[in-house]
């Protein structure tokens, strides 16, 4: 029977990095200790000003061909997951197939999505190979969520960093990570779509920009994020999805190896965690050094816990991604 799985994964983090320390002296009121302590995260990678979700997205995808010698003539379908894409149109995934040289029988699409868009991304990629469109899927995680935040808005400017992600989803085979994507669980709030929004740029803000804009308190054209709505969903929906994939994969959580979550901010992590009955040994954390890079946290924490030989042949890793939409996805890879 054909499978859809893994083989390889790889990421880019942009040069310029904020730091604790220069968060703590632009507001003398936060120490760097409190924010550590609240986040779980030291520094962010910061997109440049001339830095685009798509320079990101071919700088991981040839990280990705460069470090595990992947032929770019075998890749028929690129998908692209993000929220920042550097035109409404045409499609970045498009300008990506020419950029990367890819055949011109390459489909390729973007998707809006985030922090649930690297499970969603998997579901794509295996619903292509597994209906015969593709054997080769180049998906790509990528967002400069820095470029929506407001200089003055200290809280989210501790939170996110920006990333990219590059996973190649094929048919089996004998090389290569060989992580069996299994069975999904989804759930969608769209109640909670103003808990994480940039209300201008679309078409419904008539592509007009606020007349109020301050040089001190953020606005529509920035990112509005309500913590403690998506902290809410957070808390109480994936205890429940965790129950649900595992019960749709008929396994039991102590058959799990790793589970690795969309790594928001280390104190929603430990609370989702405690909340879900899941060991604290058993649960990957890596966000340090990088921040919440939205839709890229997963295949990120995923190519950390396979250099630190926290993956292994065998094992069964649990994935979840929550956040933006009001949005969740979860599956299980099978090593």
């Amino acid at each position: 029977m054909k499978r859809a799985v893994i083989k390889a994964l790889d990421y880019y983090l942009p040069e310029a990095i904020l730091t604790n320390e220069q968060l703590a002296s632009e507001y003398p009121e936060w120490s760097i200790d409190k924010i550590s302590a609240k986040t779980g995260i030291y520094k962010r990678h910061i997109a440049a000003k001339d830095e685009f979700s798509g320079d990101m997205a071919i700088k991981a995808a040839k990280n990705l061909f460069k470090n595990h010698n992947i032929d770019t003539g075998s890749i028929d379908y690129v998908l692209l997951c993000t929220q920042s894409p550097d035109y409404f149109l045409p499609t970045t995934a498009c300008i990506i197939q020419d950029k990367l040289r890819l055949s011109k029988r390459c489909g390729a699409l973007d998707f809006n999505l985030g922090c649930s868009g690297f499970v969603y991304g998997l579901g794509l990629a295996k619903g292509l190979i597994l209906s015969n469109q593709a054997e080769n899927v180049l998906l790509i995680t990528s967002e400069t969520y820095s470029k929506f935040i407001h200089t003055a808005d200290k809280s989210n400017k501790t939170l996110f960093g920006d990333a990219a992600a590059a996973t190649l989803v094929s048919i089996d085979g004998e090389n290569g990570l060989n992580g069996e994507i299994l069975q999904f669980e989804y759930g969608t709030d769209g109640s909670g779509a103003n808990s994480l929004i940039v209300k201008n740029g679309g078409a419904r803000s008539n592509f007009m920009r606020s007349q109020n804009v301050s040089a001190t308190e953020p606005g529509d054209d920035n990112l509005y994020m309500d913590g403690k709505a998506i902290f809410e969903f957070t808390a109480f929906e994936i205890p429940g999805l965790v129950k649900e994939t595992l019960k749709r994969n008929n396994v039991s959580i102590e058959q799990i190896d790793l589970f690795v979550f969309h790594q928001a901010n280390q104190f929603m992590l430990n609370t989702v965690r405690k909340r879900a009955i899941i060991p604290e040994e058993k649960f990957f954390i890596h966000l340090q050094d990088c921040g919440n890079t939205v839709s890229s946290t997963i295949p990120i924490a995923l190519k950390e816990a396979v250099s630190q030989n926290r993956i292994k042949k065998g094992n069964k890793v649990f994935i979840a991604g929550f956040g933006v939409g009001l949005s969740m996805g979860a599956t299980i890879l099978q090593f």
